[in-house]
């Protein structure tokens, strides 16, 4: 209906997008405010809400003001334009390096973990300026906000993605996050595209509908819209529980989600037959990097040991508190589900908040999130079983209930989700594992190897009955004396190599010396 409306904006640059009225459907409208909507749109007024996301712009401007202390959205987004984000977060180069980055095919500039580095630094929010932690917070939620897009349009098959809400406010550095993001993750097959009146698109249509109350006669004025979306997270879901004991028969395919200080999601479809598919940079780095900023606390026990004790609820925004307690029945919406994670927050006071209100809050936004990222992954990628491992889930019980609810809920109860009692020793297991012609067949590889895991301590629980020590006992199969005996036998003929190389090694260096010598006196 308005000429000009939609644009794209790429690397700075705006270019104004024209609309053929006969090719505009289907679309999805990613509609940004408090939390996130995600609409499917299949003709004039013809449209479904199909999902959406508790963190959004109440979370952005909810964990600003506590970090930052401003006390506006515009501010926030001032501020972001005069921060350097890599001073809080951590990319591929910071991890493995240039080399290692270009053999995984990442580049070494790609966002491993927003607030990452902050986990490894001694330094507090004080020493942090308010400039680097606004454009961090704008990078990590709008990168999120567009992959959340990409996977849902994908999934339905859409190409066309249109993102609207007051949170955007036309800020350059918000749409080419998004664009980029969006370009990157569909390998240039989608492009987000922006809308002039972003934030008024309910009043224009509301105001367009009523076309028989003479609207040439209706006298416009300026208003400011409280925007707050409906955002779905599971809140309300059955604690049923299946065990299922998987066998090299029915394990595969699956899709192992490794929560680290960023997440990977790695698709598995046989022994030894892996790839990364792709990953989130918001994991287990953005979860302490953030908690040791709002909270002080030093590890990440005493995060998980915090949030234990909190209540979400002091800091998020419900259905609940937008629409009352009915809820909104028409989505289905409880009143207790999240809408957005930290919109709540009103003070820029951090004191005014409790550290295990604010721990719970972290905990419930972001394993909800990667529960949400799992299950679209799987789903596009055609798999029903996910395992989630990594050093981040600790056996964590709220870690491990949070992100079964998540994905029972978004995935309707079709897909299996499974932890790991190792879960962070994987790597170092598979690694042990894998050198089968290193001679350690001699060693009772598999007989010690399920000894050594059902004996290693266990963070989430307690330790299983079996001590490592019986090892060297059963059956004397492996008697203590005998092997430590072989083992110094062993070093003692390497002891002997080794000398005989450094020998042998003297004796070509005299050669070469001599050689030069004769080399010098002919010339």
């Amino acid at each position: 209906e308005i000429p000009g409306e939609s644009f794209t904006h790429m690397d700075g640059k705006r270019q104004a997008v024209e609309i053929d009225r006969n090719n505009l459907f289907p679309y999805l409208l990613v509609n940004i405010g408090s939390g996130v909507g995600i609409i499917k749109v299949t003709g004039n007024r013809k449209f479904e809400r199909v999902t959406g996301t508790h963190i959004g712009g109440g979370t952005m401007f909810g964990l600003a003001k506590l970090l930052t202390g401003c006390l506006s959205y515009d501010e926030f987004l001032k501020l972001s334009k005069q921060g350097d984000n890599l001073v809080l977060d951590l990319i591929v180069k910071d991890i493995c390096g240039d080399l290692v980055s270009e053999q995984q095919g990442l580049s070494a500039s790609t966002l491993a973990s927003s607030f990452g580095k902050v986990i490894a630094s001694k330094r507090t929010l004080a020493d942090y300026k308010p400039e680097d932690l606004a454009t961090t917070l704008l990078s990590a939620f709008t990168y999120n906000i567009a992959q959340i897009a990409f996977l849902v349009a994908a999934l339905l098959g859409l190409n066309r993605v249109f993102f609207g809400g007051s949170y955007i406010r036309g800020h350059p550095s918000t749409m080419d996050n998004i664009s980029y993001a969006i370009s990157y993750w569909s390998k240039g097959q989608m492009q987000a595209t922006f809308l002039r009146h972003e934030g008024f698109l309910g009043a224009l249509g509301a105001l367009m509908s009523y076309k028989e109350l003479g609207i040439e006669d209706i006298e416009m004025v300026d208003v400011h819209l409280n925007d707050k979306e409906d955002l779905c997270e599971p809140s309300s879901i059955s604690d049923e529980s299946v065990t299922t004991e998987p066998n090299e028969h029915n394990i595969f395919p699956y899709l192992l989600v490794n929560v680290g200080s960023g997440v990977s999601m790695i698709e598995v479809i046989g022994k030894w037959k892996f790839e990364r598919i792709i990953g989130t940079h918001l994991g287990g780095g953005t979860i302490l990097g953030l908690a040791r900023l709002l909270t002080g606390c030093t590890s990440y026990e005493e995060f998980l040991e915090l949030s234990q004790r909190g209540n979400n609820l002091a800091v998020d925004l419900t259905v609940g508190d937008i629409y009352g307690e009915q809820g909104y029945p028409k989505h289905g919406l409880p009143a207790s589900t999240t809408a957005s994670s930290f919109g709540k927050v009103t003070s820029n006071k951090l004191s005014d908040y409790k550290a295990e209100d604010l721990a719970a809050a972290l905990l419930n936004a972001f394993t909800y999130n990667i529960g949400q990222i799992s299950c679209f992954v799987a789903k596009l990628s055609g798999l029903k079983k996910i395992f989630f491992r990594g050093t981040y889930i600790c056996g964590h019980e709220k870690i491990m209930d949070k992100i079964s609810r998540s994905m029972k809920y978004w995935s309707k109860g079709q897909l299996q989700t499974t932890f790991l009692c190792h879960e962070g020793f994987l790597g170092a297991v598979g690694a042990f594992w894998s050198y089968e012609n290193m001679g350690i067949d001699d060693f009772a590889t598999k007989e010690v190897m399920k000894q050594v895991l059902l004996g290693a301590p266990y963070i989430g629980g307690n330790s299983p009955s079996h001590s490592p020590r019986q090892i060297f006992h059963n059956d004397g199969s492996m008697n203590l004396k005998k092997e430590v005996e072989r083992l110094h036998n062993e070093n003692t003929e390497l002891n002997a190599e080794v000398q005989r190389l450094l020998n042998e090694n003297a004796e070509l260096r005299a050669k070469l010396e001599k050689l030069q010598q004769d080399k010098s006196r002919s010339s």
